[in-house]
Order: C-alpha cells, then structure tokens, then sequence
C-alpha cells in the first residue's frame, strides 16, 4: 500500500481543493491519503465524498501551528473529534490570529511592494485558514517576484522586517487537547534543517510525556541525518513513524507519494484512535 498522511487543500495553503487533492492522490497511485489542513477541518467532506467515489482510503487529520519559546512546530492530528470543545477554540483562535498576522505583514509590506489586503484577499475564499503563502501568490500575482519561493526568500522568512508572529497553542497543550478529542498526535517533520525549524530534544520528550503517538520521519525537508535522529525517537519511545509528502498543489515542489508511510504503521494509527470510523478504508 502507498500511504501519503500529510497533505493540503485550498481549505489552508494548497492549490487544489479538497476533491482535487483526492484527484491527485489517485492519478499519483496512492491507496490512502489524509488531508491535514492548518487548523481547519472543513476540507473533510468534499475530500472524503471525493475520495469514496475513487475507492481511494481517507484518513481525517488536521496541522496544528504550536510554538513555544517563540520556536514554531507543528502537530499532525488524525482522528480527532471535530466538535470537541476546547480543541475547536484553540483552532479558531489560531485561525483569527492567522488573518490578523497577515493583515499586519501586508501593510508592512505596502510601502515597498504596493502590495494591498484586497490583492491578497483574491487569493483564498471565505474561512480559508490564511498564511504567508496567500501573501507569496499576491506578490507573485502583482509581479513583484516570480514565484511562492522568491516570495519567502526576499519578503516572508521569519526574521524579515515584515514578518509578523500569529498565536500558537504550546505544543504539550496540543498533544493533550488531541488526545481528549479522542485523536492521534504525530509530530510533524521536526528536524527540517533544510526550513531551519529544528524541535529541541526535551521538547520532543515533553511531548511524548503528554501522550504524543508518533513522529513524521520521511519527509524532504529532513536529510538523511534528520531522518535517522526521528527514527531513534520513534524506537526508544515507541512511537509510530510515518512518511509523507507534505503536498501543497502547485505552491511547492513536493509530490505525492514522494515520501510515504508503511501499512503497519498506518494500522497503529487507527488502533491508538478513540473511534476510526470517520476514516474511509475501502
């Protein structure tokens, strides 16, 4: 089986909708794909009635934006209830801080690329969880660079005089919310060394005390190095490794499929779910 578990929709960064996305899988020779959008599982529906018409497994998850010592890190959630109280404020509360960063980078931006909240607001639809690439296509759109890559280079890189931080959930609290919502947390891809955004050691320990389930070994932004250091994680606390693409449409070169999860692992994440049956396995 080809497992991709780590993919996104229009719904928060990507390209394509959610139907597209399943699209995608299909024509990519996938047998199970999950949509994990930033803080939002409005993608669910349309990927899984999508998905159910091609035979093709659906697994629900969603990206969690976590930061702690003004670090960012992001947390995998497959499963979850998406009515769960607390859980659900922490992701509307993550998604308004999300519009207003963006609101305050674009006017940073103003004076020096002509850059306006309206060209950026062409570029996602109403409840789209908002990030810095919807910015990166309204730069590419006005023709001051030429793609979402020269967008984060000159303009959009943590540490840029436009940047602007959004709130984010400490990563200990995620794990936990994610588990009372009966879902299965899985550290997303946390020693990208290529992006620059490497998880410490104890906080990677903490997470693991509050119940965290897995981690994403096999993903491009993690060399072999990286890969290696995930996977003696994964074996000294037993936790479940996964692979995937972490695929955003057109607005990244990442491919489906080109990282994926093995069936084994994949069976650990509906045995540690308080209830699969949102999942469709054909």
């Amino acid at each position: 089986m080809r497992i991709d578990l780590h993919t996104h929709s229009t719904e928060s960064d990507g390209t394509e909708s959610p139907a597209q996305v399943m699209e995608s899988a299909r024509a990519a020779g996938l047998d199970v794909v999950a949509l994990t959008d930033h803080d939002r599982v409005a993608g669910w529906a349309p990927a899984r009635a999508r998905a159910t018409e091609f035979g093709l497994g659906f697994l629900p998850g969603i990206e969690i934006s976590c930061a702690i010592n003004h670090a960012s890190l992001h947390l995998l959630a497959y499963l979850i209830d998406p009515l769960h109280e607390e859980l659900t404020a922490e992701l509307d509360k993550a998604r308004t801080s999300r519009e207003t960063r963006a609101e305050a980078m674009v006017e940073r931006l103003r004076a020096d690329t002509g850059l306006t909240w309206p060209d950026v607001q062409a570029h996602f639809s109403a409840g789209t969880t908002i990030g810095r690439p919807h910015i990166a296509d309204a730069l590419v759109s006005i023709g001051v660079v030429r793609d979402r890559g020269e967008a984060f280079d000159r303009f959009l890189y943590s540490g840029s005089k436009y940047h602007a931080s959004h709130y984010a959930i400490d990563p200990v609290r995620a794990v936990e919310l994610v588990r009372a919502a009966g879902g299965v947390p899985v550290l997303a891809h946390p020693f990208a060394h290529v992006t620059g955004r490497v998880v410490a050691d104890r906080t990677v320990e903490s997470m693991v005390d509050a119940g965290l389930a897995g981690i994403e070994v096999d993903h491009r932004d993690q060399d072999e190095t990286a890969r290696a250091h995930a996977r003696s994680y994964a074996d000294r606390f037993g936790l479940i490794r996964t692979g995937s693409s972490d695929y955003h449409g057109a607005g990244k070169p990442n491919q489906l499929g080109e990282n994926v999860t093995d069936a084994k692992e994949f069976e650990r994440i509906l045995e540690e779910a308080a209830d699969s049956s949102s999942a469709y396995l054909p």
